[in-house]
């Protein structure tokens, strides 16, 4: 990258200090330079350019996420108009869209300066609400106040009713998102390379009780009936709108919304078989051992050899 002007986009309360001199230290070296939003400036160095939220995706050659999911899909969110390259650091716990750990960094920003990776596209949903529209890369929640009885609504694909929910929350995810609150709401595991949406009621009480995948060229509308409890919309865990009684929520498939950087994406996917293991995905403990650390699969089997005979 000539001129390369790296965004950056910070967790909003873990300490990001260390990454953030990580990278700072590297773009001195390199002689790269580095952005943050204006409302993050008392958090990087003075190095590290400060500019608008609405002018730093424009500005960027790419953006780099230093936290866990949850910003990683803030930054896809931000260059959605205009997708650029975002490579994740991680500070989360299990974080499914994060490849680089801290020590990692160095290396995998020298690859990303040198083109050396390969771009993982991602697709997101488009919501119309209130005439806004806000996109969510995993998932799409209508979900019932608590203690106000339950989330009721009609289900539309293309125009067409299917039928309706009674339930605590209604879930439309994408195939990234399908690990998140659809996963724990019982739904389907769908592999990220599918195009697909999918509909999981949480909680169901009457109506639709089981997960629905659809068609990415389908669009869906959620409409809520008379009597149903208050609602919050969230999209991507965000409220975006809280206590409606009334109304619709038309959802639609975006491919290719999204870019995420991938520097070894075999060993990313065993990354991701083994954190899906700690859900509640078993592996064999032969494939366990496949995915730990060379160093720490040598420690274990010096420890399996029997004594030396005396």
């Amino acid at each position: 990258m000539d001129r390369t002007l790296l965004g950056l986009v910070l967790h909003p309360t873990r300490d990001v200090s260390e990454v953030v001199e990580i990278i700072a230290e590297w773009a001195t070296r390199h002689g790269k330079g580095l952005a943050v939003r204006v409302e993050d400036r008392d958090r990087v160095p003075a190095s590290v350019e400060a500019l608008p939220a609405d002018e730093l995706p424009r500005t960027v050659n790419a953006l780099i996420s230093i936290g866990g999911d949850g910003t990683m899909l803030g930054a896809l969110r931000m260059v959605v108009d205009d997708p650029k390259p975002v490579l994740g650091v991680h500070l989360g716990r299990l974080g499914f869209l994060i490849e680089v750990e801290p020590p990692e960094l160095p290396a995998a920003l020298d690859r990303l300066a040198n083109k050396d990776f390969t771009v993982e596209t991602h697709s997101c949903l488009v919501c119309g609400v209130c005439g806004d529209d806000l996109v969510a890369f995993n998932d799409i929640a209508l979900v019932r106040q608590p203690g106000s009885g339950f989330v009721t609504a009609t289900l539309a694909v293309d125009g067409q009713r299917y039928g309706y929910y009674r339930c605590d929350a209604i879930v439309v995810s994408t195939p990234t998102g399908s690990t998140a609150y659809s996963y724990a709401a019982g739904g389907p595991l769908v592999s990220p390379a599918a195009q697909a949406l999918v509909v999981t009621p949480s909680a169901p009480m009457a109506g639709i009780s089981r997960a629905v995948v659809l068609s990415p060229d389908e669009t869906i509308r959620l409409e809520l009936t008379p009597g149903s409890a208050p609602v919050a919309v969230e999209v991507d865990g965000l409220v975006i709108r809280e206590a409606a009684t009334q109304g619709a929520v038309d959802i639609s498939f975006r491919r290719e919304a999204g870019l995420v950087v991938r520097l070894d994406p075999r060993r990313y996917q065993e990354r991701n078989q083994l954190k899906l293991s700690l859900l509640d995905l078993p592996l064999l403990p032969e494939q366990l051992r496949e995915l730990l650390p060379e160093g720490l699969r040598e420690q274990l089997s010096r420890r399996e050899l029997p004594p030396p005979a005396r």
